[in-house]
C-alpha cells in the first residue's frame, strides 16, 4: 500500500489549552457584552429623564414633513386628527390606510394653501 501525499492526508488538529479558551471568553465579555450592558444602561438614564415621548425632540424636518409627524402618532390620535380634518369612514379604517388617507387630505390642503416645504 502506497503512502499518501502529505497534502492529501487530513491534518490532525490540536486542541486549544483550556486556559486559552477561556481566556478568549473572558475577552469577549470585556470587549463585546460589557459595552453592551453599559450602553443599554445609559439609554435606559437618558428615557427616565425626560417626560412623555420617546422620540428625540422635533427637528426642523419633522414639521415640514407630513409623514414624519403622522408616524409619531398612535392610532386614537390619528383617528383624532381624521375627525378633526372630516375625513368620512375614519374608524373603520386600519392605521396604514388611514395614515395614506390624511396624508392625501394633508397635502391637497397644503397645496391649496400655496404653502411650500
Amino acid at each position: 500500500m502506497a503512502e499518501e501525499p502529505a497534502d492529501l492526508r487530513p491534518r490532525r488538529l490540536h486542541p486549544l489549552p483550556r486556559g486559552l479558551v477561556e481566556l478568549y471568553g473572558l475577552l469577549a465579555v470585556l470587549f463585546v457584552l460589557v459595552p453592551e450592558w453599559m450602553a443599554g444602561g445609559a439609554l435606559f438614564g437618558f428615557r427616565e429623564g425626560r417626560e412623555g415621548s420617546e422620540l428625540p425632540l422635533p427637528s426642523g424636518a419633522w414639521n415640514r414633513l407630513p409623514e414624519l409627524h403622522l408616524a409619531t402618532l398612535n392610532l386614537a390620535e390619528l383617528r383624532q386628527l381624521a375627525r378633526f380634518e372630516h375625513l368620512p369612514g375614519y374608524a373603520g379604517l386600519a392605521r396604514d390606510r388611514l395614515t395614506a388617507r390624511l396624508l392625501r387630505r394633508l397635502r391637497k390642503r397644503e397645496k391649496g394653501s400655496g404653502r411650500r416645504g
